[in-house]
C-alpha cells in the first residue's frame, strides 16, 4: 500500500492495486473548486494514467460533504479586474480539460459521493464513469449556477442531458432544482445509492469487478436519452416554448437562463467536445459581464458574510433565547412564533383576548398542515411546534423570557405600554425589541426603563417566507443587544442587516419611495397597467399599486399621517397622499385584505386593476415610455438607498444591497440598489437624476455628496485590482 499526497488530494494506493483519491482542502470546513484543486486532480489523474500497478481510482472526499460547487470569491471578481469573455471562456475550458483527461484517461474513475455535491462538484462526479451516492437527506446534487447568474461552466450542460436527457436536465439547470439520493437514482445521474459509510467499498468494487473506463457518450452509436435538441420535433418545439417561457419570467434582465438553454441546444447536437467549447464560450461571457458579478457578491459572498454575523460587535460572548414573549398574536407575531418554535424555542404569544392569542397558535398549525401535505414534515414534528407555543393574555407568563418582540400596532402610546407591561415582569437580562417598521426606536425606547437592552428587531411578510430581519439600533441601544439580537436571528435561520435609527429605517424608507413613485404616476395620469408591468419588467417581483394593496391603503395612510405629524407637515403631503385620501377615506378602497383597492379581487378569479381608476384618476392622452417608467421607479428607490449611506442609517453598501434585495424585491440582477449605481455608473446614475428633477421634482436631486463621489468617479463598492 503506497501514500503520495498533493496540497489537496491524499493518494493512497491500496494492495489491490485501487487508488483512493481524498479530497480535502486544507483550512476549509467544505471542499470547493479551487485552481489549486483542479490543478492537484490532473496531477493524480496523470499518476494514475501512468502507473500500470493502478487498476483505477476511487474519488471521494475527506469533508461531510463532497464539493460544495466552485470557489465564488474568486470568480466574483472577474469583471471588475476586467477579464474579458474570452479569458472567461478559456479558465471553463480549463476545467473541461482537465476533467475530459479524467474521463479518457484509460483507466475507470469511480466517485463515492459521501455528501452534498452542487455546481463544481456534481460536475466532477459526472466526468467520473460510475457514481456511488450516500443515501442520506443531505446527499444532494444539483446546480445552483443560473441562481448566481452562471451557467454550470465544467461541463453540466453537456455530460447531464447524455446521461438523463434533455427534459430531465432542463430543470435542474435553468431552476436549479436540486436532487434528493432517490431522485438522482431514477434519473439516472448516479448508478447506485449505499448507507454513507458504504460508499468508498462499492465504488472500489465496481473499479475491481467491472471498470469500464469508457463514458456512454464517448462509445461508438450513442444516442442522447430522447433524442438531441434539433433531432426530435418534440424537444425542438420545447425549446423554442421554452425559450419563450424563460424570456418572459426574465423580462430580457438575466442572460443566464437563455445562454444555459442554448448550451444545452447547441451541445447536444454536436460531439462532446465541441459541446463543452459551446459551453464554455457561453459561460466566459456571462462571467465576464455584471450581472453575474452583481449576483455573486451579493446574493451568495455578501449574504454569506450576514449569515455568519459579519456586522456582530465583537467580544460578546455568543447566545441563545431559549425562550421567546411576542406581544401582539397578528399576523406578524403569528409569525414569528412560528419560525421560532419551528428552530426549538419555547415561545409565549400573548394577545388581548385569549381568542386572538388561540389564532396567532392557529396560524401556525395552518402552515404546518401545509407541509404536512407537502411531504415536507409529520404529525411529530407539528406536534413538536405546537406544543412550543404558548397563547396568553396574562404578562406574567413573560417571566423568565430571554427575548421580548412586542409586534402590535403602529402606534407610540400602544407600544409605549406594552413595553412597560412587559418590563416589569421580563428578568433585568432581557432584550426587549420592537417590530415597527417605520417609527424611530430611539423614541420607542424612551418608554423603556433600560433603554440599553431596547433596539428594533423588523421582519418582514410572511415571515415564514421573507428570509430578511433587519436590526435597528438606537441612540442607546448597547452592542450587547446588538450582538443578542444577531444571536437570535440567526438562530431561526434568517439573514440579518444592521441599521441606525431613523425614520423607516432603511427597506421601509425606500419601499416607500417605490410605492409612492407608483401612486404619484397613476396621479399624473400614467395608465396603471403600464406603470405596475413596467415595474415587472424591471425586474421588480409585482408593481407599485399591487404592492400598496398587500401592505393595504389604511397603513399606508396611517404611517403617511404619522410622518407628516413627525415632521411638522401639512397632509396631505403630494399628490400620491391625496390620491390614497381620495381611495381610503373617501371611497373605502383599503387594499387587499377589504377585496378593494387600486385592484377588485373577485372571488375566486384572479385580481384586476379596478377600472374605476379611470374615472378618479384619468389617463393621459401622451404617456412615456417603458424604460422612462422603468427608470423613474428604479432610480428613485437606489437614490434614496444613497442618502441612507450618507446619513449613515447604513453603515456598508452590502446592507443596502441586500435588504434591497431580500427585503423589498429590488431586481436581484442589478445585486441591490446601490450596487445598480455602481452598474450603470455613478456618473451616469448622477447624470440621470439631474434629468428626472428637472422633470418631475426635487425628489431625484442628488446631494453634494453623491455630486462628489460622481466626480471623482468613486463606486459604492471597492473595485478589486486586477492581477
Amino acid at each position: 500500500m503506497t501514500d503520495s499526497n498533493t496540497q489537496t488530494i491524499h493518494y493512497r494506493v491500496d494492495d489491490d492495486g485501487v487508488a483512493l483519491l481524498t479530497i480535502d482542502l486544507p483550512g476549509t470546513s467544505m471542499n470547493v473548486l479551487t485552481p489549486e484543486l483542479m490543478a492537484d486532480l490532473e496531477t493524480v489523474v496523470d499518476r494514475v494514467a501512468a502507473d500500470d500497478a493502478v487498476k483505477g481510482a476511487v474519488l471521494t472526499s475527506g469533508k461531510k460533504a463532497f464539493i460544495a460547487g466552485a470557489d465564488i470569491k474568486d470568480m466574483v471578481t472577474a469583471y471588475d479586474r476586467g477579464v474579458t469573455a474570452s479569458e472567461a471562456a478559456e479558465f471553463s475550458a480549463g476545467l473541461n480539460r482537465r476533467l475530459r483527461k479524467l474521463e479518457t484517461c484509460g483507466k475507470p474513475f469511480a466517485v463515492a459521493i459521501n455528501g452534498l455535491a452542487l455546481g463544481g462538484g456534481l460536475e466532477v462526479c459526472l466526468a467520473c464513469h460510475y457514481r456511488v451516492l450516500a443515501d442520506s437527506p443531505k446527499a444532494v446534487l444539483g446546480f445552483p449556477e443560473v441562481n448566481i447568474g452562471l451557467l454550470p461552466g465544467a461541463g453540466g450542460t453537456q455530460r447531464t442531458p447524455r446521461l438523463i436527457g434533455i427534459e430531465a436536465t432542463l430543470p435542474m439547470i435553468l431552476q436549479c432544482r436540486n436532487q434528493s439520493p432517490a431522485d438522482a437514482l431514477k434519473l439516472g445521474l448516479v448508478h447506485e445509492l449505499a448507507p454513507v459509510d458504504e460508499v468508498v467499498e462499492r465504488a472500489r468494487q465496481w473499479v475491481l469487478e467491472t471498470g469500464d473506463p469508457e463514458q456512454p457518450w464517448d462509445k461508438k452509436g450513442f444516442r442522447i436519452p430522447g433524442g438531441a435538441g434539433a433531432t426530435n420535433p418534440k424537444l425542438a418545439q420545447n425549446f423554442m416554448v421554452g425559450t419563450s417561457l424563460v424570456a418572459g419570467n426574465t423580462q430580457h434582465n438575466y442572460p443566464a437562463p437563455i445562454s444555459a438553454l442554448s448550451a444545452i441546444y447547441e451541445g447536444s447536437v454536436v460531439p462532446i467536445d465541441t459541446g463543452l467549447e459551446i459551453e464554455s464560450q457561453y459561460f466566459g461571457k456571462l462571467l465576464a459581464g455584471p450581472v453575474a458579478r452583481n449576483m455573486m457578491r451579493t446574493l451568495f459572498v455578501n449574504k454569506g458574510k450576514a449569515d455568519k454575523l459579519a456586522r456582530r460587535p465583537e467580544g460578546i460572548e455568543k447566545s441563545q433565547v431559549g425562550k421567546l414573549g411576542i406581544l401582539g398574536a397578528g399576523m406578524m407575531g403569528a409569525g414569528i412564533a412560528y419560525v421560532s418554535a419551528k428552530a426549538g424555542i419555547d415561545v409565549v404569544l400573548l394577545d388581548t383576548d385569549m381568542s386572538r392569542a388561540e389564532k396567532g397558535k392557529a396560524y401556525s398549525t395552518g402552515l404546518l398542515d401545509k407541509a404536512i401535505a407537502r411531504g415536507k414534515s409529520t404529525e411529530d414534528k407539528k406536534a413538536a411546534v405546537l406544543d412550543r407555543i404558548r397563547p396568553t393574555t396574562d404578562y406574567a407568563d413573560l417571566a423568565g423570557c430571554d427575548l421580548v418582540i412586542e409586534a402590535v400596532f403602529e402606534n407610540p402610546e400602544i407600544k409605549a405600554d406594552v413595553t412597560a407591561k412587559a418590563e416589569a415582569v421580563i428578568p433585568e437580562t432581557a432584550i426587549f425589541a420592537s417590530n415597527t417598521s417605520t417609527l424611530p426606536i430611539t423614541g420607542l425606547a424612551q418608554a423603556s426603563s433600560r433603554p440599553a437592552s431596547f433596539i428594533g428587531i423588523h421582519f418582514f411578510s410572511p415571515v415564514d417566507k421573507m428570509p430578511l430581519v433587519e436590526v435597528i439600533v438606537g441612540e442607546k441601544t448597547s452592542d450587547e443587544a446588538i450582538a443578542r439580537s444577531l444571536d437570535f436571528i440567526q438562530q431561526i435561520r434568517k439573514t440579518p442587516i444592521v441599521v441606525n435609527d431613523s425614520r423607516g429605517f432603511f427597506t421601509s424608507r425606500v419601499f416607500g419611495t417605490f410605492t409612492t413613485e407608483g401612486v404619484l404616476m397613476l396621479a399624473e395620469g400614467i395608465n396603471p397597467a403600464l406603470i405596475e408591468n413596467a415595474a415587472k419588467m424591471a425586474g421588480m417581483p409585482v408593481g407599485p399599486l399591487a404592492v400598496s394593496d398587500e401592505v393595504s391603503i389604511e397603513l399606508g395612510l396611517h404611517v403617511a399621517r404619522e410622518t407628516a405629524k413627525a415632521t411638522g407637515e401639512d397632509f396631505p403631503r403630494d399628490a400620491a397622499d391625496a390620491a390614497l385620501v381620495k381611495l381610503g377615506d373617501e371611497l373605502g378602497r383599503l387594499g387587499k385584505k377589504n377585496g378593494k383597492g387600486f385592484y377588485d379581487y373577485p372571488e375566486g378569479a384572479k385580481k384586476r386593476l379596478w377600472p374605476g381608476l379611470a374615472e378618479h384618476f384619468p389617463v393621459a392622452d401622451e404617456q412615456p415610455g417603458v424604460d422612462e417608467v422603468k427608470t423613474r421607479l428604479l432610480y428613485r428607490q437606489a437614490l434614496e438607498s444613497a442618502r441612507c449611506l450618507e446619513e449613515s442609517v447604513l453603515t456598508d453598501p452590502a446592507d443596502g444591497d441586500i435588504g434591497s434585495i431580500f427585503g423589498i424585491g429590488f431586481p436581484p440582477w442589478t445585486g441591490g440598489a446601490l450596487s445598480f449605481i455602481d452598474t450603470v455608473g455613478i456618473d451616469h446614475f448622477v447624470a440621470e437624476c439631474d434629468r428626472l428633477a428637472e422633470a418631475y421634482g426635487e425628489r431625484f436631486r442628488v446631494s453634494d455628496a453623491l455630486r462628489a463621489r460622481a466626480a471623482e468617479k468613486q463606486p459604492f463598492h471597492p473595485v478589486p485590482r486586477a492581477a
